[in-house]
């Protein structure tokens, strides 16, 4: 008698894409209970995304530092690689979704694309974006054993979201312009 193989569990990948249906749904489900008072709850988790988006931009780059280190092949570049996906794919990925669709759609609700402010904030989001994607290829290559950056580059590039969330987060609070 066969005995049946265990389910594989989804990949990251799947897991990111029901994490973020789910947080879709729940978002408009927010707001379809809350009407008017739904903006708070959509902001918190907008906030709540922003905060997990920025975990992972901050710790990536760590993890390719120490990478680095690593002997192509070994198992701990291996182990590395494994992080580095998840990460992105279970972490950052889904939550630079929801932090863009939530933060536009209460941009557009407080009527702030006008606002000086915002528009400098927006170009500081659309860099920390493309960090993100510098950060998507750098996984890629890391995975085909193709990274030829030393860890003083990683270093270095592990400020870039630092720095841009200091100015995004004084341009939300003081809107200084």
């Amino acid at each position: 008698m066969a005995m049946d193989a265990a389910p594989q569990p989804a990949s990251p990948g799947k897991r990111a894409a029901i994490a973020l249906a789910i947080t879709v749904a729940l978002t408009v489900a927010v707001a379809a209970v809350f009407g008017e008072g739904a903006y708070l709850w959509i902001k918190a988790i907008h906030v709540i995304a922003v905060i997990s988006w920025m975990a992972g931009m901050l710790y990536l780059p760590r993890l390719f530092i120490y990478h680095c280190d690593a002997e192509k092949g070994s198992v701990q570049s291996e182990t590395f690689k494994v992080m580095e996906r998840r990460l992105l794919t279970i972490i950052m990925n889904p939550a630079m979704i929801i932090a863009w669709v939530l933060g536009l759609w209460l941009a557009w609700t407080a009527s702030y694309f006008t606002s000086p402010w915002f528009l400098a904030k927006l170009i500081l989001v659309l860099v920390l974006s493309w960090a993100h994607g510098y950060f998507s290829a750098s996984v890629r290559a890391f995975a085909e054993d193709r990274n030829e950056k030393p860890p003083r580059h990683w270093r270095l590039v592990n400020e870039i979201p630092t720095v841009l969330m200091i100015f995004i987060v004084i341009l939300v609070i003081v809107k200084p312009f």
